[in-house]
Protein backbone atom coordinates (compact mmCIF):
# COMPACT_ATOMS: atom_id res chain seq x y z
CA UNK A 1 0.00 0.00 0.00
CA UNK A 2 2.24 2.77 -1.50
CA UNK A 3 -0.45 5.22 -3.38
CA UNK A 4 -0.05 8.83 -1.71
CA UNK A 5 -2.74 9.26 0.46
CA UNK A 6 -3.49 13.31 0.93
CA UNK A 7 -5.64 15.52 3.37
CA UNK A 8 -8.24 17.19 1.11
CA UNK A 9 -10.25 18.62 3.98
CA UNK A 10 -10.59 19.13 7.23
CA UNK A 11 -13.72 20.30 9.65
CA UNK A 12 -13.81 21.00 13.14
CA UNK A 13 -16.59 22.57 15.67
CA UNK A 14 -15.55 24.15 18.82
CA UNK A 15 -15.46 21.57 21.76
CA UNK A 16 -17.94 22.94 24.89
CA UNK A 17 -19.06 21.55 28.17
CA UNK A 18 -21.68 18.35 29.15
CA UNK A 19 -24.90 19.51 28.54
CA UNK A 20 -23.74 22.87 26.61
CA UNK A 21 -23.25 21.34 23.39
CA UNK A 22 -25.64 20.27 20.38
CA UNK A 23 -26.57 16.40 20.01
CA UNK A 24 -23.96 14.20 18.88
CA UNK A 25 -25.88 13.98 15.27
CA UNK A 26 -25.55 17.32 14.79
CA UNK A 27 -22.30 17.99 16.35
CA UNK A 28 -20.97 14.91 13.50
CA UNK A 29 -22.98 16.49 10.97
CA UNK A 30 -22.00 20.06 10.68
CA UNK A 31 -17.91 19.02 11.24
CA UNK A 32 -18.25 16.80 8.33
CA UNK A 33 -19.75 19.98 6.39
CA UNK A 34 -17.18 21.75 7.13
CA UNK A 35 -14.63 19.46 6.32
CA UNK A 36 -16.70 19.25 2.93
CA UNK A 37 -16.83 22.63 2.23
CA UNK A 38 -12.63 22.98 3.21
CA UNK A 39 -12.52 20.25 0.54
CA UNK A 40 -14.58 22.06 -2.23
CA UNK A 41 -16.21 18.55 -2.43
CA UNK A 42 -20.16 17.46 -2.34
CA UNK A 43 -20.62 14.63 -0.41
CA UNK A 44 -21.69 12.32 -3.10
CA UNK A 45 -17.76 12.32 -3.96
CA UNK A 46 -17.64 10.26 -0.60
CA UNK A 47 -17.24 6.69 -1.41
CA UNK A 48 -16.75 5.72 1.90
CA UNK A 49 -16.84 6.90 5.46
CA UNK A 50 -15.36 5.54 8.87
CA UNK A 51 -17.31 7.10 11.85
CA UNK A 52 -15.66 7.05 15.25
CA UNK A 53 -17.91 7.62 18.86
CA UNK A 54 -17.64 5.82 21.73
CA UNK A 55 -20.60 7.04 23.53
CA UNK A 56 -23.76 5.82 21.69
CA UNK A 57 -25.97 3.25 20.07
CA UNK A 58 -24.52 0.82 17.31
CA UNK A 59 -25.19 2.83 13.86
CA UNK A 60 -24.57 6.42 15.46
CA UNK A 61 -22.86 7.07 12.16
CA UNK A 62 -25.43 6.74 10.07
CA UNK A 63 -27.75 9.26 12.30
CA UNK A 64 -25.02 11.87 12.42
CA UNK A 65 -24.11 11.33 8.37
CA UNK A 66 -27.52 10.80 6.70
CA UNK A 67 -28.87 14.40 7.45
CA UNK A 68 -25.86 15.57 5.15
CA UNK A 69 -26.48 13.05 2.28
CA UNK A 70 -27.91 9.68 1.77
CA UNK A 71 -26.03 7.88 -0.98
CA UNK A 72 -25.99 4.19 -0.03
CA UNK A 73 -22.14 4.32 0.51
CA UNK A 74 -20.37 2.19 3.43
CA UNK A 75 -20.46 3.82 6.49
CA UNK A 76 -18.46 1.91 8.98
CA UNK A 77 -18.68 2.77 13.18
CA UNK A 78 -15.42 2.45 14.62
CA UNK A 79 -15.11 2.66 18.62
CA UNK A 80 -11.13 2.08 19.92
CA UNK A 81 -11.73 4.00 23.04
CA UNK A 82 -9.60 7.58 23.08
CA UNK A 83 -7.83 6.45 19.91
CA UNK A 84 -11.30 6.26 18.23
CA UNK A 85 -11.17 9.06 16.03
CA UNK A 86 -7.50 8.18 14.84
CA UNK A 87 -9.28 4.64 13.73
CA UNK A 88 -11.20 6.34 11.52
CA UNK A 89 -8.63 8.06 10.10
CA UNK A 90 -6.43 5.00 9.61
CA UNK A 91 -9.06 2.67 8.45
CA UNK A 92 -9.82 5.61 5.22
CA UNK A 93 -6.20 6.11 4.76
CA UNK A 94 -5.59 2.36 3.98
CA UNK A 95 -8.85 2.40 2.38
CA UNK A 96 -7.48 4.83 -0.25
CA UNK A 97 -4.15 3.30 0.33
CA UNK A 98 -4.93 -0.16 -0.85
CA UNK A 99 -6.76 1.33 -3.84
CA UNK A 100 -10.53 0.44 -2.49
CA UNK A 101 -11.76 3.65 -3.23
CA UNK A 102 -10.22 7.26 -3.80
CA UNK A 103 -12.25 10.02 -1.75
CA UNK A 104 -13.33 8.33 2.05
CA UNK A 105 -14.29 10.89 5.52
CA UNK A 106 -13.09 10.19 8.63
CA UNK A 107 -15.66 11.87 11.10
CA UNK A 108 -15.71 12.01 15.33
CA UNK A 109 -17.65 13.08 17.59
CA UNK A 110 -18.71 12.34 21.04
CA UNK A 111 -21.72 14.04 23.35
CA UNK A 112 -20.30 13.14 27.02
CA UNK A 113 -21.55 13.60 30.33
CA UNK A 114 -19.76 15.36 33.20
CA UNK A 115 -17.36 13.91 35.94
CA UNK A 116 -14.65 11.25 35.54
CA UNK A 117 -15.08 8.17 32.67
CA UNK A 118 -16.55 5.02 34.39
CA UNK A 119 -18.51 1.73 32.48
CA UNK A 120 -21.40 1.56 30.80
CA UNK A 121 -22.19 -1.56 30.87
CA UNK A 122 -22.33 -3.29 34.58
CA UNK A 123 -23.89 -6.65 34.00
CA UNK A 124 -20.95 -8.10 31.94
CA UNK A 125 -16.98 -8.19 32.21
CA UNK A 126 -15.16 -5.25 31.54
CA UNK A 127 -12.67 -4.46 28.82
CA UNK A 128 -10.22 -2.99 31.94
CA UNK A 129 -11.02 -6.30 34.19
CA UNK A 130 -6.74 -7.19 33.60
CA UNK A 131 -5.84 -3.39 33.55
CA UNK A 132 -7.65 -2.71 37.06
CA UNK A 133 -6.33 -6.11 38.35
CA UNK A 134 -2.50 -5.27 37.78
CA UNK A 135 -2.57 -1.67 38.63
CA UNK A 136 -4.81 -2.53 41.91
CA UNK A 137 -1.12 -4.39 42.69
CA UNK A 138 1.02 -1.63 41.70
CA UNK A 139 -0.50 1.64 42.73
CA UNK A 140 -2.24 2.02 46.52
CA UNK A 141 -5.17 4.53 45.10
CA UNK A 142 -8.24 3.21 47.05
CA UNK A 143 -11.49 5.82 46.00
CA UNK A 144 -9.41 7.25 42.53
CA UNK A 145 -11.28 6.92 39.66
CA UNK A 146 -10.28 4.34 36.99
CA UNK A 147 -8.60 6.83 34.12
CA UNK A 148 -6.74 8.74 36.87
CA UNK A 149 -5.46 6.43 38.73
CA UNK A 150 -3.50 4.55 35.37
CA UNK A 151 -2.55 7.78 34.08
CA UNK A 152 -1.77 9.70 37.49
CA UNK A 153 -0.04 5.98 38.39
CA UNK A 154 2.00 6.26 35.14
CA UNK A 155 3.42 9.46 36.14
CA UNK A 156 4.32 8.65 39.84
CA UNK A 157 6.30 5.77 38.07
CA UNK A 158 8.34 8.17 36.59
CA UNK A 159 9.04 9.93 39.13
CA UNK A 160 10.20 6.86 41.36
CA UNK A 161 12.62 6.04 38.55
CA UNK A 162 13.61 9.84 37.24
CA UNK A 163 13.49 11.80 40.30
CA UNK A 164 10.62 13.75 38.19
CA UNK A 165 9.03 16.86 40.21
CA UNK A 166 5.36 17.26 40.33
CA UNK A 167 5.93 20.53 39.26
CA UNK A 168 6.94 19.07 35.89
CA UNK A 169 3.64 18.03 35.19
CA UNK A 170 2.35 21.31 36.71
CA UNK A 171 4.41 23.46 33.87
CA UNK A 172 3.15 20.67 31.24
CA UNK A 173 -0.63 22.13 32.04
CA UNK A 174 0.89 25.58 31.89
CA UNK A 175 2.06 25.60 28.46
CA UNK A 176 -1.11 23.92 27.49
CA UNK A 177 -3.29 27.12 28.79
CA UNK A 178 -0.81 29.15 26.87
CA UNK A 179 -1.18 27.56 23.63
CA UNK A 180 -5.36 27.61 23.68
CA UNK A 181 -5.33 31.21 24.24
CA UNK A 182 -4.43 31.90 20.95
CA UNK A 183 -6.89 28.70 20.25
CA UNK A 184 -10.73 30.01 19.05
CA UNK A 185 -12.17 26.38 19.19
CA UNK A 186 -10.51 25.13 22.76
CA UNK A 187 -12.31 24.54 24.92
CA UNK A 188 -10.61 26.68 28.04
CA UNK A 189 -8.72 29.43 26.86
CA UNK A 190 -7.85 30.80 30.30
CA UNK A 191 -3.91 30.84 30.54
CA UNK A 192 -2.74 29.40 34.01
CA UNK A 193 0.72 29.41 35.76
CA UNK A 194 2.58 26.36 37.01
CA UNK A 195 1.82 27.51 40.93
CA UNK A 196 -1.94 28.06 39.78
CA UNK A 197 -1.68 23.96 38.38
CA UNK A 198 0.14 23.09 42.13
CA UNK A 199 -2.08 25.42 43.68
CA UNK A 200 -5.61 23.00 42.77
CA UNK A 201 -7.43 21.12 43.89
CA UNK A 202 -5.51 18.14 45.41
CA UNK A 203 -7.30 14.92 43.57
CA UNK A 204 -3.95 12.74 44.68
CA UNK A 205 -1.90 13.76 47.11
CA UNK A 206 1.71 13.99 45.73
CA UNK A 207 0.58 12.91 42.24
CA UNK A 208 -1.93 14.92 40.73
CA UNK A 209 -3.81 17.90 40.82
CA UNK A 210 -7.60 18.59 39.17
CA UNK A 211 -5.70 20.73 36.41
CA UNK A 212 -3.52 17.78 35.08
CA UNK A 213 -6.49 16.31 33.74
CA UNK A 214 -8.47 16.86 30.88
CA UNK A 215 -11.97 17.76 31.05
CA UNK A 216 -15.00 15.53 29.86
CA UNK A 217 -16.00 17.66 26.69
CA UNK A 218 -18.66 17.44 23.79
CA UNK A 219 -17.62 17.87 19.85
CA UNK A 220 -16.58 16.78 16.35
CA UNK A 221 -13.93 16.65 13.99
CA UNK A 222 -13.78 15.08 10.20
CA UNK A 223 -10.69 15.22 7.74
CA UNK A 224 -11.36 13.97 3.68
CA UNK A 225 -8.91 11.78 2.22
CA UNK A 226 -8.54 11.24 -1.41
CA UNK A 227 -5.41 9.55 -3.63
CA UNK A 228 -3.10 11.68 -5.69
CA UNK A 229 -5.42 10.44 -9.04
CA UNK A 230 -8.43 11.81 -7.45
CA UNK A 231 -6.90 14.74 -6.29
CA UNK A 232 -5.64 15.90 -9.40
CA UNK A 233 -8.55 15.13 -11.43
CA UNK A 234 -10.76 17.36 -9.17
CA UNK A 235 -8.39 19.99 -8.93
CA UNK A 236 -7.76 19.76 -4.87
CA UNK A 237 -5.26 20.58 -3.04
CA UNK A 238 -2.30 17.91 -2.75
CA UNK A 239 0.09 20.44 0.02
CA UNK A 240 -0.59 17.50 3.16
CA UNK A 241 0.21 14.59 2.42
CA UNK A 242 0.56 11.25 4.81
CA UNK A 243 4.05 9.89 4.90
CA UNK A 244 3.36 7.10 7.62
CA UNK A 245 0.90 5.91 10.42
CA UNK A 246 1.01 2.85 12.44
CA UNK A 247 -1.45 1.43 14.43
CA UNK A 248 -0.55 -0.81 17.66
CA UNK A 249 -2.18 -2.62 20.45
CA UNK A 250 -0.78 -4.73 24.03
CA UNK A 251 2.15 -6.97 23.84
CA UNK A 252 3.09 -8.78 27.10
CA UNK A 253 5.12 -6.34 28.32
CA UNK A 254 1.73 -3.93 29.34
CA UNK A 255 0.68 -6.14 32.00
CA UNK A 256 4.43 -8.41 32.30
CA UNK A 257 6.61 -5.05 33.33
CA UNK A 258 5.15 -3.99 36.85
CA UNK A 259 5.54 -0.52 35.72
CA UNK A 260 1.91 1.82 35.40
CA UNK A 261 3.81 3.46 32.56
CA UNK A 262 3.89 0.31 30.23
CA UNK A 263 0.15 -0.20 31.50
CA UNK A 264 -0.68 3.33 29.97
CA UNK A 265 0.89 2.15 26.62
CA UNK A 266 4.36 3.39 26.80
CA UNK A 267 5.98 0.99 24.47
CA UNK A 268 2.72 0.84 22.40
CA UNK A 269 3.46 4.12 21.60
CA UNK A 270 7.11 3.66 21.43
CA UNK A 271 6.39 0.62 18.73
CA UNK A 272 3.94 2.90 16.86
CA UNK A 273 6.68 6.15 16.46
CA UNK A 274 9.70 3.46 15.51
CA UNK A 275 7.04 2.11 12.42
CA UNK A 276 6.59 5.68 11.72
CA UNK A 277 10.08 6.98 11.71
CA UNK A 278 10.72 4.05 9.80
CA UNK A 279 8.86 3.66 7.00
CA UNK A 280 9.35 7.82 6.45
CA UNK A 281 13.03 7.77 6.61
CA UNK A 282 13.06 10.18 9.11
CA UNK A 283 13.24 10.70 13.31
CA UNK A 284 11.95 12.51 16.16
CA UNK A 285 14.76 15.42 15.51
CA UNK A 286 13.11 15.78 11.90
CA UNK A 287 9.87 17.04 13.36
CA UNK A 288 8.28 20.36 13.51
CA UNK A 289 5.41 20.15 15.55
CA UNK A 290 3.34 17.52 17.50
CA UNK A 291 -0.26 17.04 18.82
CA UNK A 292 -0.09 14.56 21.13
CA UNK A 293 -2.20 12.53 23.40
CA UNK A 294 -2.58 14.51 27.11
CA UNK A 295 -4.98 13.44 28.91
CA UNK A 296 -3.10 14.23 31.78
CA UNK A 297 -0.03 16.61 32.11
CA UNK A 298 1.76 12.89 32.73
CA UNK A 299 0.66 11.20 29.82
CA UNK A 300 2.05 14.34 27.90
CA UNK A 301 5.24 14.11 29.68
CA UNK A 302 6.20 10.67 29.78
CA UNK A 303 5.40 10.73 25.61
CA UNK A 304 8.06 12.52 24.80
CA UNK A 305 9.98 10.17 25.82
CA UNK A 306 8.03 7.14 23.86
CA UNK A 307 8.28 9.35 20.92
CA UNK A 308 11.91 9.58 21.12
CA UNK A 309 11.55 13.63 21.29
CA UNK A 310 14.25 13.52 24.30
CA UNK A 311 15.98 10.88 26.50
CA UNK A 312 14.07 8.33 28.66
CA UNK A 313 14.61 10.44 32.15
CA UNK A 314 15.13 13.59 30.07
CA UNK A 315 11.42 14.96 29.90
CA UNK A 316 11.66 17.66 32.99
CA UNK A 317 14.95 18.74 31.50
CA UNK A 318 12.98 18.88 28.27
CA UNK A 319 10.50 21.34 29.63
CA UNK A 320 12.37 23.34 31.72
CA UNK A 321 14.57 24.31 28.46
CA UNK A 322 11.57 25.33 26.64
CA UNK A 323 11.68 22.47 23.79
CA UNK A 324 8.37 21.89 23.80
CA UNK A 325 7.12 25.11 23.10
CA UNK A 326 7.62 27.93 20.10
CA UNK A 327 10.85 28.84 19.92
CA UNK A 328 11.85 25.71 21.29
CA UNK A 329 12.89 22.35 19.40
CA UNK A 330 9.71 20.64 19.00
CA UNK A 331 6.47 22.18 19.65
CA UNK A 332 4.15 20.02 21.47
CA UNK A 333 -0.03 20.68 21.52
CA UNK A 334 -0.42 23.87 20.01
CA UNK A 335 -4.19 23.79 19.98
CA UNK A 336 -4.09 23.36 23.48
CA UNK A 337 -3.85 19.45 23.49
CA UNK A 338 -6.91 17.81 25.32
CA UNK A 339 -5.87 19.48 28.42
CA UNK A 340 -6.90 22.87 27.19
CA UNK A 341 -8.69 21.93 24.27
CA UNK A 342 -10.76 19.65 25.57
CA UNK A 343 -11.06 15.53 24.85
CA UNK A 344 -14.75 14.87 23.03
CA UNK A 345 -13.22 10.76 23.01
CA UNK A 346 -14.76 10.18 19.64
CA UNK A 347 -13.15 13.50 17.92
CA UNK A 348 -9.96 13.63 19.32
CA UNK A 349 -7.92 12.08 17.00
CA UNK A 350 -9.51 14.24 14.00
CA UNK A 351 -9.29 17.56 16.36
CA UNK A 352 -5.78 16.21 16.21
CA UNK A 353 -5.91 16.30 12.38
CA UNK A 354 -7.62 19.30 11.84
CA UNK A 355 -4.63 21.48 13.60
CA UNK A 356 -1.73 19.73 11.78
CA UNK A 357 -3.47 20.15 8.69
CA UNK A 358 -3.81 23.89 9.28
CA UNK A 359 0.04 23.82 10.73
CA UNK A 360 1.42 22.66 7.28
CA UNK A 361 -0.78 24.71 4.82
CA UNK A 362 0.55 27.74 7.38
CA UNK A 363 -3.33 28.27 8.18
CA UNK A 364 -3.27 27.96 11.52
CA UNK A 365 -3.80 31.23 12.67
CA UNK A 366 -2.67 32.24 16.53
CA UNK A 367 -1.22 28.85 16.58
CA UNK A 368 0.67 28.78 13.89
CA UNK A 369 4.36 27.35 13.97
CA UNK A 370 6.67 28.86 11.82
CA UNK A 371 8.18 26.51 8.87
CA UNK A 372 6.24 23.65 9.33
CA UNK A 373 7.42 20.85 7.25
CA UNK A 374 6.58 17.14 9.22
CA UNK A 375 4.22 17.33 12.04
CA UNK A 376 3.33 13.96 14.07
CA UNK A 377 0.07 12.79 15.39
CA UNK A 378 0.21 10.50 18.54
CA UNK A 379 -3.26 9.24 19.98
CA UNK A 380 -3.91 6.81 22.50
CA UNK A 381 -6.92 4.59 23.88
CA UNK A 382 -6.51 2.45 26.53
CA UNK A 383 -7.45 -1.35 26.47
CA UNK A 384 -5.48 -0.64 23.95
CA UNK A 385 -4.58 1.07 21.01
CA UNK A 386 -1.85 3.62 19.92
CA UNK A 387 -2.55 5.51 16.50
CA UNK A 388 1.01 7.26 14.87
CA UNK A 389 0.70 9.01 11.68
CA UNK A 390 2.99 11.82 10.37
CA UNK A 391 2.10 14.36 7.74
CA UNK A 392 4.02 16.33 5.61
CA UNK A 393 3.75 19.09 3.60
CA UNK A 394 3.91 17.91 -0.01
Amino acid sequence: MSAHVHVAGVGMIPFAKPGASAPYHEMGAEAARRALADAGLDYTAIQQAYVGYVYGDSTCGQRALYPVGMTGIPIINVNNNCSTGSTALYMARQAIASGAADCVLALGFEQMKPGALGSVYTDRPSAFDDFDAAADKLVDAAGIPLALRYFGGAGLSHMQKHGTPLTAFAKVRAKASRHAKNNPLALFRKEVTADDVMNDQVIWPGVMTRLMACPPTCGGAAAILVSETFAAKHGLRRDVRIAAQAMTTDTPSTFGTGDMMQLVGYDMTRAAASKVYEAAGVGPDDIDVVELHDCFAQNELITYEALGLCPEGGAAQFIDAGDNTYGGRIVTNPSGGLLSKGHPLGATGLAQCYELTRQLRGAAEGTQVEGVRLALQHNLGLGGACVVTLYEHA
